[in-house]
């Protein structure tokens, strides 16, 4: 008898040259997890210029560097920490912009994944045990600035514990109850020729004003109560696009927008004023009308300070 043979369909299989857009919600192969990092970084830009967010706002926003922000959005696994900060600030960018954060994190490398660009060792490579590399000697360990400074200040802290300190000048109270500056001169003893004055009878003076002891008025201004200002306390000039946001002492957010190139804007408030700017080589600032240098508090290109 004929072995019977049962003959099934074959499922149609498509070759795509071109990767899953980010609606399919597919994962990538190892091979293309660049490109589809790429495809989420350019999914969440194009989603935050889509509710007209700066991307120095939105890192104001979610306290990140702007660099982070510009990495992700660029696809650029190799400039972040590492791949769990990575998916935490893809989906942080996806709360703050309310949408869905699965089809970006599918397209996102997983925390267990090898970090992009990284080239893994050959197989060849002789195993060595955790600190068994060449050890510093102690002449290069001298050499080292964070040692140098850390000795600079163990010497500087032993040099002041050590410095003799000088005796404080003892003062001399004078009669009267005035203290007297330099040595006090002996008093010459009375004559015993010269005759003393016959005692006096001690008449009861009248009670008198006391106009020696002026009495201070209370301070009518406390110096920690913040004052109010009528006039513009500082001008904001923006020499191109940046995000700038003021916060009054009251809580009151006078300023908290995006400036065009060429716009002038006077802020005025409740002192102390706090500003924070996207982009602060892009904005000038004067400060009752002198100049203020905001590079001292910039980092990553923001600036965050007070006008008091």
């Amino acid at each position: 008898m004929a072995n019977r043979v049962n003959w099934r369909p074959m499922k149609e299989v498509h070759l795509m040259s071109e990767p899953v857009g980010l609606e399919g919600g597919a994962l990538q192969p190892a091979s293309d997890a660049v490109n589809s990092a790429v495809q989420a970084g350019q999914y969440l830009r194009q989603a935050r210029e889509a509710t007209g967010l700066h991307v120095a706002a939105l890192a104001v926003s979610l306290k990140v560097p702007v660099s982070k922000l510009e990495a992700l959005e660029a696809g650029r696994m190799d400039l972040l920490p590492d791949l769990t900060f990575a998916r935490a600030l893809a989906a942080s960018v996806c709360r703050n912009l309310k949408i869905d954060p699965a089809p970006v994190l599918e397209h996102l490398p997983p925390t267990g994944a090898s970090r992009l660009g990284a080239e893994a060792p050959a197989m060849n490579t002789p195993f060595r045990p955790p600190g068994s590399g060449p050890r510093l000697s102690f002449r290069s360990q001298l050499r080292n600035p964070a040692v140098l400074a850390v000795a600079a200040l163990l010497l500087g802290a032993v040099a002041v514990a050590l410095w003799p300190q000088a005796p404080e000048p003892t003062a001399v109270l004078a009669p009267g109850g005035e203290v007297a500056d330099g040595p006090v001169a002996a008093m010459p003893a009375p004559d015993a020729s010269v005759p003393l004055a016959e005692p006096v009878s001690a008449v009861p003076a009248a009670p008198a004003a006391v106009a020696s002891a002026p009495v201070l008025a209370p301070a009518v201004v406390a110096a920690s109560a913040p004052v109010a200002v009528s006039a513009a306390a500082a001008v904001l000039t923006a020499k191109a696009e940046s995000w700038v946001k003021v916060t009054d002492a009251k809580g009151v957010v006078s300023l908290g927008r995006i400036l065009a190139p060429g716009e002038v804007v006077e802020v005025a408030g409740t002192l102390p004023l706090a500003v924070v700017v996207g982009r602060v080589d892009a904005v000038q600032l004067q400060v009752r009308g002198q100049p203020f240098d905001m590079l001292p508090f910039a980092k990553d290109h923001v600036a965050r300070f007070e006008v008091k």
